[in-house]
């Protein structure tokens, strides 16, 4: 991935740009110590001066009033705020009249952000205090008081927080009066930007000790960069809170998530003073010390599955290419490239205006259709459809364009979605709840309404990422998920009258994911990658789960590594450092899996012996138990050593399970064929 600069030859403004920000995908507002609002057309090239402003205003940071969330129709920000130096902050209209201007602060005002909702504005200044104000203009209190400047600011993902800064001192602050204010010194120099995101719920911070650093809600360090020439004077999140952007002295650098770099740019823009994404996350617009503003385009994203890797070559062209053959195809497409997604031979690319579903069998003819909003901020795919999040709401489709649902729970923001937050499998949509995140909803694919009798799935503690299983039948579906605590659990998703019980799998788990041809699991767990190769186990006989795992030494991912996809026996891992390293687990158990769900007892006992490992006698142990054959089961245990079983409790265990079946059955006739197998 990397950046593509454009750069006029000659600056649009006389002095230096102090701030921009967008108001569609193709259109830029830029603001500069010439007095001059200049509004900047992409489509068209052109450039026109919105306003003048009077010689003593100074601007000095820009933010748009937030689009309302949830409208379908894509609206355009009509206002925007404007601080500046006289201290002042203007209220001013997309045609440049000043609707107000409110005496803020003793000094300049160095910073001001709306809030996600737009109800509220927070205003920073050299006076050191921090204000917040109504959507009007009225001032509603002031939050806090420092003795230093506070040169930046930004709101917390749910506008019930403010981080500042202070000196080299990050401080996130409460709007309730009496709630714990969080400090932490954060660099050895003046700290001249924050920005929070919404999504990920990360930190990012740059200061004049010339390094940016990345940080957790809870202030702890993540990442720090290694100490740049000059003093870092712009950061900011890309929308999806995968990517951000860093400026300094003749430097653009683009990052990922995690901290590390993807690209560097060295253009001649002198400081870049203020960075601001499009809306639509493919685009970098920078306001410039010698008077540029410089634009930059995300290409060279790239996607792989199995033998075919794709790459966004320019903004509106992708290249397919087959590893087996070196066959190569190219893809256009009639607008810019926005979200694009590779997975169960199926490529789903969405652009400004419209969706293409392409089929690994065949790049030459894809199936397109209109997008109800132009933005797609999340692709996920499952075997038999796919979903798409924008701000309008959440749609699945199947592969042949055919739409299929929407679900829709209280107090939905689409905005905040990521694929730690929402997973889909061929039966079920998994959304976790932002409002209260002890909270999971569920809901039926086909139909979008709430699974079963609507019941929420409930945790004790906050949840960090969930997935779903992706085979087998409906009412054996599984959901997986780590919570703040950094343990692993496990449950069903279809719940029969009784409560199923959530079981805990694993502690101190990172990052997980389902393989996408059978139901195995994997996580990195503190030190090891560890691969549950029947997770079901748990529920079966928990005494015999240590001996269904496979464990490796994961010291070589180095510090926070993350899984990036597991398909069939490769797991792909993202070590800090931004390189992908590969994993081939063993293929045995994935046949296992697909035996034991034909029902081909003797293939699979025959497997087992073949193999001639623990790990298969215990998983057919497991599964044998949890499909009731018992003759299976006991040449397993026998082949464990597990020969002190105690059957009655196995029994007891079955007949509670045939129990709830009978229950679970429309009609007494399927009841009779359930029972024991000897």
């Amino acid at each position: 991935m990397r950046l593509k600069i454009s750069l006029l030859k000659e600056p649009k403004h006389q002095e230096l740009v102090s701030c921009v920000g967008w108001t569609t995908a193709e259109e830029l507002y830029s603001c500069s110590d010439d007095h001059q609002i200049v509004k900047w057309n992409l489509l068209t090239s052109e450039t026109s001066q919105i306003v003048k402003l009077p010689d003593d205003i100074y601007p000095i940071d820009l933010h748009w009033f937030p689009k309302s969330l949830g409208t379908k129709k894509q609206t355009q920000a009509e206002s925007f705020v404007l601080t500046s130096s006289d201290g002042k902050f203007h209220l001013i209209s997309k045609l440049g009249r000043v609707e107000k201007s409110v005496e803020a602060h003793c000094g300049a005002v160095l910073a001001g952000r709306w809030n996600y909702e737009g109800t509220a504005l927070v205003t920073v200044g050299e006076d050191g205090q921090i204000k917040i104000w109504s959507k009007t203009g009225m001032l509603r209190s002031t939050l806090a008081q420092q003795g230093t400047p506070v040169y930046s600011v930004a709101w917390g993902p749910d506008s019930e927080k403010v981080l500042y800064t202070a000196g080299k001192q990050l401080i996130i602050k409460p709007l309730q009066p009496n709630a714990k204010v969080l400090q932490w010194k954060a660099h050895d120099g003046i700290i001249l930007k924050v920005d929070w995101n919404s999504v990920n719920d990360l930190i990012l911070s740059a200061g004049e000790d010339c390094k940016y650093k990345v940080w957790d809600s809870y202030g702890r360090l993540l990442y720090s960069s290694q100490p740049h020439e000059h003093p870092i004077t712009s950061v900011a999140w890309a929308p999806d809170g995968e990517l951000f952007a860093i400026g300094s002295f003749h430097t653009l650098r683009l990052c990922d998530k995690t901290g590390w770099s993807y690209a560097l740019e060295k253009p001649s823009t002198g400081s870049i003073f203020n960075i601001a994404w499009s809306i639509d996350g493919t685009q970098i617009a920078g306001a410039c010390g010698n008077g540029h503003v410089v634009f930059a385009h995300v290409v060279e994203q790239r996607w792989e599955w199995k033998n075919f890797q794709v790459t966004l070559t320019k903004r509106r062209t992708m290249q397919v290419r087959n590893v087996l053959n070196d066959a190569v195809d190219l893809l256009e497409f009639r607008d810019r490239v926005i979200k694009a997604s590779l997975n169960y031979a199926h490529l789903v690319v969405s652009t400004s205006l419209q969706c293409y579903v392409f089929s690994t069998k065949n790049w030459n003819t894809p199936l397109i259709f209109d997008l109800k909003e132009g933005t797609v901020s999340l692709i996920l795919q499952a075997e038999r459809h796919f979903l798409l999040v924008d701000g309008g709401g959440i749609y699945l489709y199947s592969y042949e364009g055919r739409f299929i649902s929407s679900p829709k729970f209280p107090g939905m923001r689409t905005d905040i979605l990521n694929a730690q937050t929402v997973s889909l499998s061929n039966d079920t949509i998994a959304i976790k709840d932002k409002a209260d995140e002890k909270i999971i909803f569920l809901f039926e694919a086909s139909t979008g309404k709430p699974l079963g009798d609507g019941k929420l799935l409930s945790h004790k503690s906050e949840i960090l990422e969930i997935a779903l299983d992706q085979k087998g039948l409906t009412n054996d579906r599984k959901i997986a998920f780590i919570d703040k605590n950094r343990d692993l659990y496990i449950t069903s998703v279809k719940r029969f009258g009784k409560e199923e019980q959530i079981v805990k799998l694993g502690t101190m788990v990172h990052t997980l994911a389902w393989s996408d041809t059978c139901n195995i699991l994997c996580g990195l767990q503190d030190t090891r990658f560890t691969v549950w190769y029947y997770p079901n186990t748990v529920y079966v006989d928990r005494d015999i789960l240590p001996k269904t795992l496979y464990e490796k030494d994961a010291s070589e991912f180095s510090k926070n590594p993350h899984i990036v996809s597991f398909v069939g026996n490769q797991v792909t891992i993202r070590r800090a450092d931004g390189s992908l390293v590969h994993i081939s687990i063993s293929p045995y158990p994935a046949i296992l899996h697909e035996y034991v769900s034909s029902s081909k007892w003797e293939d699979a006992v025959r497997l087992c012996r073949f193999v001639k490992e623990q790990t298969m006698w215990a998983c057919l142990a497991a599964m044998a138990v949890a499909n009731r054959d018992m003759t299976t089961a006991e040449i397993a245990y026998a082949a464990i050593g597990e020969l002190q079983i105690d059957w009655e409790k196995i029994k007891a265990k079955i007949e509670m399970e045939i129990t709830k079946e009978r229950e679970r059955s429309p009609s007494g006739q399927s009841s009779k064929n359930i029972g024991l197998k000897y």
